[in-house]
């Protein structure tokens, strides 16, 4: 029993999936303010990357607004957050623009961010909701399987203020 258990997390931690304490996954994406983000521009910087799975649904407008609603603690925390869905670039801009969004929102056209980070569902048709905290050091900190869409900025301020104790 424990050789499979080995064996299995050993094949799990091949496969490339990120996983806590590993690499974030390298990427670059236009945001909805058309610049080009790169993963590497942001190494020294507290990162949250949240994936989507389409914007203007409920639980996806929940889930931004609450992101925004928090947006002052988390930057004040030295967080930067970008949002990640498959969504086109006009539709990325509208919603940011009609919630009023503070933050990036990137379009993963080409799913090259979902795939990499693991967060594709629904057959690939979507992003999964999926959210990691990534470290200055450009280490994945946090992986959030589950997100309470209303109060994901608490969760999320919360994880930061433990992670930035024990550094």
């Amino acid at each position: 029993m424990i050789q499979f258990f080995l064996a299995s997390t050993l094949l799990f931690a091949a496969s490339g999936r990120p996983m806590v304490d590993g690499p974030a996954p390298a990427f670059e994406g236009e945001t909805t303010e058309g610049t080009l983000v790169k993963s590497e521009d942001l190494k020294g910087s507290w990162v949250v990357l949240y994936f989507y799975p389409k914007a203007f649904t409920p639980g996806c407008t929940a889930e931004a607004c609450s992101l925004r609603d928090g947006f002052a603690d988390l930057q004040a925390a030295g967080v930067r957050i970008f949002g990640v869905s498959l969504d086109d670039p006009k539709t990325l801009k509208k919603f940011k623009t009609e919630y009023r969004l503070p933050f990036d929102l990137i379009s993963d056209r080409g799913k090259a961010i979902s795939r990499a980070y693991d967060a594709l569902g629904i057959g690939g048709l979507v992003a999964s909701r999926r959210t990691f905290i990534i470290d200055p050091r450009g280490r994945i900190a946090h992986i959030f399987d589950k997100v309470n869409t209303k109060s994901h900025d608490r969760e999320v301020l919360e994880v930061v203020k433990k992670l930035k104790e024990k550094a």
